[in-house]
């Protein structure tokens, strides 16, 4: 199966400091990826180098079949790759519906209005306050803004860094559910940073454990879920099949991983 991201040893350098250390990983289309990894491992560096926002130092990324590597942000998004960033970032002091719009702001086509239907249909809380400062919102209702207004660019590949950081258990639950249901409707790939490791683990269809900038692990999320490290280090030593509802994030780890 031909990949739809490709990603070959990448290093991403901050000054002196090497964040990734030769990654690897790949994304097919209409999948949903996940990568987990506790914080400082380089899961938010990957993501920005392949958005655009940071230029690797060594390593390719392909997407669809072309390099993307080093290119600047704009230039990706407008191929199709369009990041949802670590804290939404949304525009505050914007409504509701002029931050949609931005989201198209590189779009020519006549179906923009018909695009931000279909957003207030999947996040309905965003019809009732379009008019509304994004600003005003709650932190759940921010992270529908940013996940439609990302969405209205038209991407074939999603990426988004920490989408349950800082929500309720509800609001987190309702955002994965939204993901699955864009997924299934759209075709749209996702790849998601998370560190609430059960519910993107029920989520995704394949996964990545990222720790000190390296690949420790890979597979389908269901085989990831049964290892007894990933149970003991990422799913707070649970013994049995991951719940289809949020089930708590990462634990302290008690000891080293076996991976390492």
């Amino acid at each position: 199966m031909t990949s739809l991201l490709s990603v070959r040893n990448l290093e991403t350098w901050y000054g002196p400091v090497r964040a990734l250390h030769g990654v690897s990983l790949e994304v097919h289309a209409a999948q949903i990826v996940t990568v987990l990894g506790a914080n400082g491992a380089g899961k938010t560096t990957l993501l920005n180098t392949i958005a655009g926002v940071l230029a690797p130092s060594n390593g390719t990324v392909e997407f669809e079949g072309r390099p993307v590597g080093g290119k600047d942000a704009d230039d990706v998004a407008r191929g199709g790759v369009v990041l949802v960033p670590e804290g939404r970032q949304i525009f505050p002091f914007l409504t509701i519906a002029e931050n949609l719009r931005m989201g198209a702001f590189a779009r020519k086509d006549a179906e923009i209005a018909r695009d931000m239907e279909q957003m207030y249909d999947w996040f309905p809380r965003l019809r009732e306050r379009q008019r509304q400062q994004a600003g005003l919102l709650s932190g759940g209702e921010q992270q529908m803004l940013a996940i439609s207004r990302a969405l209205m660019g038209r991407p074939r590949l999603l990426l988004l860094d920490e989408p349950s950081l800082g929500l309720s258990p509800l609001f987190t639950k309702d955002i994965f559910a939204i993901i699955k249901r864009i997924r299934e409707q759209t075709r749209t790939a996702v790849l998601v940073v998370e560190q609430n490791a059960a519910i993107a683990l029920a989520t995704a269809d394949h996964g990545y454990v990222i720790e000190l900038g390296r690949v420790a692990a890979a597979g389908s999320c269901e085989a990831l879920s049964q290892r007894e490290d990933i149970k003991e280090f990422y799913l707070g030593g649970a013994s049995h099949h991951l719940p289809q509802s949020v089930a708590g994030g990462i634990r302290p780890a008690r000891r080293r991983p076996s991976w390492n």
